[in-house]
């Protein structure tokens, strides 16, 4: 029978005592974040665990507002969380509300994200990426909003005329059924709507819209749609020389949402959309693979 010496025991429980100190410290820290009794507003830790206190149904076409019972501490409009549906995925989703998001049914997360109701509870990281930049009182801003791109502008909206700004926004959808937040984007200014059918608005797109305004007269442009919206958009803002003063809010496929997996990162220039965005100044876009392609979860480019 081999035995260990005093030196070898001393060793092995001064090790153990360690090894149960660190696990005693992870899981405080873990039940801290699941109880949100620390401010876990977890930009990269675990997830905050946070219950559904209301479900607010935005459109006819399975578009919807969750609310939690947390709100995200210094959450400023641009800003994204990571949304952990427990056994299905976590997902990037912009928050619309300091205390809420709302997404569209786009696949399986959104699709089970969808069916949850009050009481159930999700895990949140955030807020996250690079935000908007606000502008000051007394500027005239104009908002660019297609589809669900209207989740993190309404916010921008609101706190845009809580400055003092001048707000107008063009707000398009496919249908009227599409539209979304158009009572919040009222209560800040005007409002252009257009809408693809020409069931609600001017029929057409927001491009069409933008064609047609002037914008020497705006100090700040901000954008927030599908990217090939986007790409139309860029093109009518080179053609008025308004690129300088335009910001686009942009998705890509997110894994980690901290930076660190490189899943987001665009051609050429190396930039991660989850941590150096999802805000981008429109013409640091010019030259990459924005308005051309993306890549899909296995990182294939998946072409426009």
């Amino acid at each position: 029978m081999t035995g260990k010496s005093n030196n070898q025991a001393n060793q092995t429980n001064r090790t153990d005592q360690t090894n149960r100190t660190d696990q005693t410290n992870r899981t405080d820290q873990t039940n801290q974040c699941i109880e949100g009794s620390s401010p876990c507003n977890s930009k990269t830790g675990f997830p905050m665990n946070a219950k559904i206190i209301d479900v607010k149904d935005e459109a006819a076409n399975n578009k919807r507002t969750l609310f939690f019972d947390k709100s995200f501490e210094n959450a400023s409009p641009g800003h994204f969380c990571m949304v952990w549906i427990r056994g299905v995925d976590e997902i990037p989703l912009g928050c619309s509300y300091t205390n809420g998001v709302t997404f569209q049914v786009v696949g399986p997360a959104t699709q089970a994200l969808f069916q949850l109701k009050v009481g159930d509870s999700v895990g949140l990281r955030g807020p996250l990426g690079n935000p908007f930049t606000l502008p000051e009182k007394g500027e005239r801003v104009l908002i660019v909003s297609g589809g669900i791109g209207a989740a993190p502008l309404a916010p921008l909206a609101e706190k845009s005329k809580d400055i003092g700004a001048s707000v107008t926004t063009v707000l398009g959808a496919r249908s009227e059924s599409d539209l979304i937040f158009e009572e919040r984007f009222a209560e800040t200014g005007d409002v252009i709507l257009t809408t693809d059918d020409g069931s609600k608005g001017k029929k057409g797109f927001v491009t069409d819209v933008l064609n047609g305004l002037d914008l020497t007269k705006f100090d700040k442009i901000y954008v927030c749609g599908p990217e090939l919206m986007l790409k139309f958009v860029m093109k009518i803002l080179i053609d008025k020389q308004a690129v300088s003063k335009t910001e686009f809010s942009m998705e890509r496929y997110f894994k980690c949402g901290i930076g660190v997996c490189g899943s987001c990162c665009m051609d050429t220039l190396g930039v991660r959309v989850c941590k150096d965005g999802p805000v981008f100044k429109a013409e640091t876009l010019t030259d990459s693979e924005f308005g051309k392609y993306h890549r899909d979860a296995s990182g294939k480019r998946v072409h426009y």
